[in-house]
């Protein structure tokens, strides 16, 4: 497709934030795919309200390339209103659109399992630091899950470093779904 960028860019995958994009390319790579070969490439959004901003600069009344992307459940309105503005509709799935149902850390948490989340952050030579986290008053009656969602946010960087250590830990026949559709859909 001629897009008038002269680099072959053949689709855009718009995500929230640098985590989002770090588990994507990790498990491109995992399934032997070259996004940046196949003129396919993953900008992190700095949040998702921006999605409409990104459609309008890529999309049918911008560069003319089709846009994809992930967005959190509570988020879903936002897509759907920017991709209707941007003339596609409100359907997010055709469109290339999938959904987390927390975020894409949670779904993660949960294709792995707490024990092995567990085992990537002892990997990760954090398992003092989260034990510590752990006994923390904020985190005493909150589920594991929501324990570990806050624990791979506490610091800068970690939920990019802990998005590429999950995904490249979780199995391949276990891969959230949202993560999974929207690779093949690209």
């Amino acid at each position: 497709m001629d897009n008038g960028l002269g680099s072959g860019i053949r689709r855009v995958v718009a995500v929230e934030g640098v985590s989002d994009r770090s588990a994507l390319s990790t498990l491109a790579g995992r399934t032997g795919r070259d996004l940046d070969a196949e003129g396919i490439i993953v900008v992190a959004m700095g949040g998702a309200t921006n999605i409409g901003h990104f459609l309008d600069q890529y999309g049918p009344r911008g560069l003319g390339v089709p846009v994809a992307g992930l967005c959190d459940e509570g988020e879903q309105g936002d897509f759907r209103r920017a991709l209707d503005r941007a003339g596609l509709g409100t359907d997010l799935e055709p469109q290339g659109f999938f959904v987390c149902v927390a975020d894409l850390e949670d779904e993660l948490i949960r294709a792995l399992g707490v024990a092995a989340v567990e085992d990537v952050i002892e990997a990760q030579r954090e398992g003092r630091r989260y034990r510590t986290f752990l006994k923390q008053p904020a985190q005493q009656g909150r589920g594991s899950t929501q324990q570990l969602r806050r624990f791979v946010g506490t610091h800068s960087g970690s939920k990019d470093r802990y998005a590429r250590a999950f995904t490249a830990a979780v199995d391949l026949s276990r891969v959230p779904q949202p993560l999974d559709r929207l690779l093949s859909w690209i």
